[in-house]
């Protein structure tokens, strides 16, 4: 249900920002926050975007690769496993939604931009912010979020 939500919310948050904004010219919020509707054909931080147009099908493998990947695990997940029900239904979300980008327009729509003057975070999305949250999520998780069996009380 997490990945339906994040598919919906940013597929339609991109239809705004494709159709309200102009390309590359930012719309200030704050002093440091802009709308600004770019097309990235790369991979994050514009990874392989000047690669000549292969890109866009070995990215959808990936992407498509990751998300049966993701959809199996949550469904092989073991009850004790159920706190990562959220975190991975963040991941499918994000990468799903990109991932309709890459396929119907050949480029991921970002129009989220961050900066502090002259230095700019890559502009990004929901889908991505949904990854991001997500991954965080689990690798929190990972490292602090169970009592691993070697450090639990011994059973009498």
């Amino acid at each position: 249900m997490t990945a339906v939500i994040v598919v919906v919310l940013d597929q339609w948050t991109k239809q705004i920002a494709v159709s309200e904004l102009d390309y590359r010219i930012p719309l200030m919020v704050t002093s440091w926050f802009d709308w600004m509707l770019t097309y990235n054909t790369g991979a994050a931080f514009s990874f392989l975007a000047d690669a000549g147009g292969w890109q866009r099908w070995f990215l959808t493998g990936i992407a498509a690769a990751v998300s049966v990947f993701i959809v199996v695990w949550l469904f092989r997940l073991n009850p004790a496993d159920r706190g990562l029900v959220l975190p991975l239904g963040l991941i499918l979300g994000g990468g799903m939604g990109n991932l309709i980008d890459r396929v119907l327009l050949g480029h991921v729509v970002d129009f989220i931009s961050l900066h502090y003057e002259h230095r700019y975070w890559p502009a990004f999305n929901l889908a991505d912010s949904a990854i991001t949250l997500g991954a965080g999520w689990w690798l929190i998780d990972a490292f602090w979020g169970r009592t691993s069996p070697s450090k639990e009380a011994p059973v009498s």
